[in-house]
């Protein structure tokens, strides 16, 4: 079983920065591609980033790029959402996941194991 925590949320002003992490426990994390997604109040959850296992994979929602960074460090099991600029339509439950293999994918019906989210809000 994987076990998946994520932290660093909060409230920030629009323009501001936060950094989340999301430590993974049960499995070599070093195997699995991970993603990042969020959900807005009454939306579908939407993909944000995605990371292979070695890191030198990416993919990032169009909504994001150039303004989010996803990152992962395998030493400490931990995988990373910097976000930059930030707007108030960021404002949503974050979410990290892992597949249980390689495939870098936007779908989140392909991820096997999920945090339980954290919470950002930016004020306009």
């Amino acid at each position: 079983q994987v076990h998946l925590v994520e932290s660093g949320g909060g409230l920030v002003q629009a323009g501001g920065s936060l950094r989340l992490s999301c430590a993974a426990t049960g499995r070599p994390f070093a195997l699995n591609s991970m993603g990042w997604f969020r959900q807005a109040p009454g939306k579908e959850r939407e993909f944000v980033a995605a990371i292979s296992r070695s890191g030198l994979s990416i993919n990032y929602a169009d909504s994001v790029k150039g303004r989010f960074t996803i990152s992962r460090d395998n030493s400490k099991s931990t995988a990373y959402l910097l976000m930059n600029s930030l707007k108030p339509d960021d404002t949503a439950i974050y979410y990290c996941a892992l597949v249980r293999g390689a495939a870098l994918t936007k779908n989140p019906s392909d991820y096997d194991y999920w945090g339980q989210g954290t919470q950002v809000t930016v004020s306009s």
